[in-house]
């Protein structure tokens, strides 16, 4: 899932002092979860700019407004409200806000009411933990599913770096080194000599940028 954060309120209303009328828009599933934009947080941000001197034309909670058949349907519910908005603001991470600028036809001005952190899993206590960065040469294989790539602040993909201690990270002590945690695991497995391969330097133009993949030719 996409981890996000709701920018400062003031910031937010320092973003729309060139609009008077804003359409709000949340996100049922990423933003939801991480409760940045999911109906509570869309009822709270309608009652603060309301109070800043704002008009909330309307709002809506697509379930994943990064799909572009799901928003589609949003935007033509909601095609009154938006009209009469001057922009529209996102409680989503930045793919909700970059699907709903290219699925709008009114050309509104879009705004982002959140920061994208980072993409994550989630354990049973509902905490958010960093654990691909998507680089396009995925390892997971050879380490026994941990990735050396997203947790070692170094990306050592070879073992770990001079300045490991005791089992800790170099970088954050507080951390254990990526690659204590890969070797226990591949012990336990009786794996360890999948230390042996040496993992070539990253092609980082695996990892593309714009990225994308068409999937009807």
């Amino acid at each position: 899932m996409i981890v996000s954060r709701q920018k400062n309120i003031d910031q937010i209303i320092k973003s729309l002092e060139d609009y008077k009328k804003i359409f709000l828009i949340g996100c049922g599933e990423c933003a939801t979860i991480c409760k940045s934009g999911g109906e509570e947080e869309v009822k709270i941000m309608r009652d603060l700019l309301t109070a800043a001197g704002k008009v909330i034309t309307g709002s809506s909670l697509p379930s994943a407004p990064c799909l572009a058949a799901k928003i589609k349907i949003e935007l033509a519910k909601n095609a009154a409200a938006l009209k009469d908005a001057d922009a529209v603001l996102v409680l989503a991470c930045g793919l909700g806000v970059q699907s709903i600028k290219e699925n709008d036809r009114l050309g509104k001005d879009i705004l982002p009411a959140c920061d994208t952190l980072f993409g994550a899993v989630m354990n049973g206590r509902g905490d958010f933990y960093g654990k691909c960065l998507a680089c396009g040469e995925c390892v997971l294989g050879e380490t026994s599913a941990i990735c050396p790539v997203t947790l070692c602040p170094k990306g050592m993909l070879n073992g770990p770096c001079g300045g490991m201690d005791k089992g800790k990270c170099d970088v954050d002590k507080k951390s254990d080194c990526a690659w204590v945690l890969i070797y226990r695991e591949l012990e336990k497995k009786e794996k360890l000599n999948n230390l042996r391969k040496i993992q070539p330097a990253k092609n980082h133009q695996k990892a593309l940028r714009p990225a994308k993949m068409i999937a009807h030719k």
